[in-house]
């Protein structure tokens, strides 16, 4: 064992599980000599003489340093991070509070729920962030079935719309802005699609020459999201801009201005006159080439961008276009929950 010439004593069987009770930190009966009892630590064998009963070697000493010589120590590359202080109590007692208060609104009957809300929720953002089809999900979490359950509730019921505009008044309130936005940003992307995704929710994208769907988006002047439509790569611009305006104008009133681009011509710009919303096209600068940033119109490119940052977005996989608008929406909640608790995810950009 472990590259070592090994006892006769231990080829007859008598072995000493001394070691591996040390190792493991648990009780493990003792065979090697008869006069011992259950975890007590001995010899590897006994040799008996005419002065009685003599300890050779202890096994559990003996094999634990062979281990530790023998495995590799892992080594860390890079600077250590330093972890910030978490007040794990206080977020107990918080959750605990919190669940109280729902199963206090409920008829408390039947047996108590076996998973958690917060790890199906954990399990929720790591699809959306991972990519990893339902069925993939680690045992970590609750089984997929589970989670997709939850899922599928709460895209229904429009949870995940809620949370992100509250998460998103957070966020402009600590900006120092008002909560609610006067101004928006609209803008469209095509994306392909996967295999499961039906061909009667696809189209092309005669621009971009895309077949799959387009994601029709409106910010604010932030980047946070207002309003999302998943259609068909063909359907124009126009008739997702006019979509977009008319949900805004119906959920953010205050909202009296919006930029862009030139796919958002006659159409739109006089849907958003009738709503009270200035539509501006704002335009690239004559005989420029390549990527350039436009004023206004970066901001929802930027978004576009923090889309990619989760690899279920990175391609349409859902089967039905309200899924993938939860989808959009569980990336914006994981962006600016970072975001207000400062925290970051290391990428190949920090190195």
């Amino acid at each position: 064992m472990w590259g070592r010439s090994v006892p006769s004593a231990h080829r007859t069987g008598r072995w000493d599980t001394g070691g591996v009770a040390s190792c493991f930190g648990s009780t493990v009966e003792q065979t090697a000599s008869p006069g011992r009892k259950r975890g007590q630590p001995g010899a590897c064998w006994d040799q008996t003489g005419a002065n009685g009963t003599k300890r050779v070697a202890d096994c559990r000493h003996e094999s634990h340093t062979s281990h530790q010589t023998r495995l590799p120590q892992r080594s860390r590359t890079g600077p250590a991070r330093e972890t910030p202080a978490i007040n794990h109590s206080g977020i107990k007692r918080s959750f605990t509070a919190w669940r109280a208060s729902r199963r206090g609104k409920g008829l408390d009957i039947g047996r108590p729920p076996e998973h958690d809300l917060r790890s199906i929720m954990n399990a929720i953002l790591y699809v959306d962030r991972t990519g990893i089809p339902w069925r993939y999900l680690p045992h970590d979490f609750a089984p997929w079935e589970t989670v997709y359950g939850y899922f599928a509730a709460w895209q229904k019921e429009g949870v995940f719309d809620q949370l992100n505009g509250l998460l998103r008044r957070l966020v402009r309130e600590t900006e120092g802005r008002h909560g609610e936005p006067s101004a928006c940003v609209l803008d469209a992307q095509s994306v392909k699609t996967s295999s499961n995704v039906p061909a009667a929710g696809q189209g092309i994208d005669a621009g971009k020459k895309i077949a799959g769907r387009k994601r029709h988006i409106g910010v604010d002047t932030l980047g946070l999201l207002l309003a999302v439509w998943v259609t068909a790569a063909s359907v124009s611009d126009n008739a997702g801009g006019m979509h977009l305006m008319s949900h805004i104008a119906a959920t953010h009133p205050r909202v009296t201005k919006a930029w862009a681009d030139t796919g958002y011509r006659t159409k739109a710009i006089e849907h958003g006159a009738r709503l009270g919303i200035d539509v501006e096209v704002v335009q690239r600068e004559p005989g420029t080439k390549g990527f350039k940033v436009i004023p206004r119109r970066w901001v929802v490119e930027r978004t576009f961008g923090w889309f990619m940052h989760h690899r279920r977005l990175a391609r349409d996989y859902e089967t039905h276009p309200h899924r993938s608008e939860a989808m959009i929406h569980i990336a914006m909640i994981d962006l600016i929950s970072r975001r207000l608790t400062r925290e970051s995810t290391p990428n190949w950009r920090d190195t």
